[in-house]
């Protein structure tokens, strides 16, 4: 099989009390093992077979749209899992939290329009902090397993760095219909080291 589901770097339970270890069971457990069975049988016998997702993803448009749901949805997953951490979150003073100050109106307008962007998106989708070509980051969101890398993006084009899942299925079990509440309970295991070294790697 060409992909394979990640190991998670901390326990189910580690995340709580902001995302509970049941939702961390079902979510990398049952829905990423879905994406990746579903991508590994939609590439079977093809050259996908030997590309990275990263690669996939970025000429999306060529594929089928199997492969656009489950691509996406393995690579925005694999992403999901290292942006997060116990005992995260805070201000970041690394170069991506200096980075947000000059170019995204400081921290707390940060949040807000993170938070916003998650909140904002109509159905399933995600939230994402990302490096644009210019090298100046941005914040959008997608909807569905899309993400700013796929050439059938327009509006969030670049590198992302940070991702938030809005799916349901990534909060309904603790905060039901209260989107808003789960996106604040995120800012807590945030791992800014991750997202710090995303950011070098990307601006490279």
């Amino acid at each position: 099989m060409a992909f394979e589901l990640p190991k998670l770097n901390y326990a189910l339970n580690a995340l709580e009390p902001h995302i509970d270890a049941k939702t961390m069971e079902i979510h990398h457990g049952k829905h990423h093992q879905a994406y990746v069975t579903n991508l590994n049988n939609a590439i079977a016998g093809t050259d996908m077979e030997k590309m990275s997702i990263e690669d996939i993803c970025k000429n999306i448009s060529k594929y089928p749209m199997a492969v656009r749901n489950n691509g996406g949805g393995h690579f925005n997953h694999t992403l999901f899992w290292e942006i997060m951490a116990p005992n995260a979150g805070g201000i970041p003073g690394n170069e991506v939290g200096k980075a947000i100050e000059a170019e995204l109106g400081g921290f707390e307008k940060f949040k807000t329009d993170f938070a916003q962007a998650g909140a904002t998106r109509f159905g399933s989708g995600w939230a994402w902090l990302c490096v644009k070509p210019d090298g100046k980051l941005a914040i959008c969101s997608t909807p569905n397993q899309d993400n700013p890398l796929m050439d059938v993006v327009n509006d969030c084009k670049g590198t992302p760095i940070l991702g938030m899942d809005v799916w349901e299925h990534a909060y309904y079990l603790n905060y039901q219909n209260r989107r808003p509440d789960y996106i604040t309970a995120f800012f807590n295991v945030i791992n800014w080291a991750k997202v710090n070294e995303f950011y070098l790697k990307a601006k490279k």
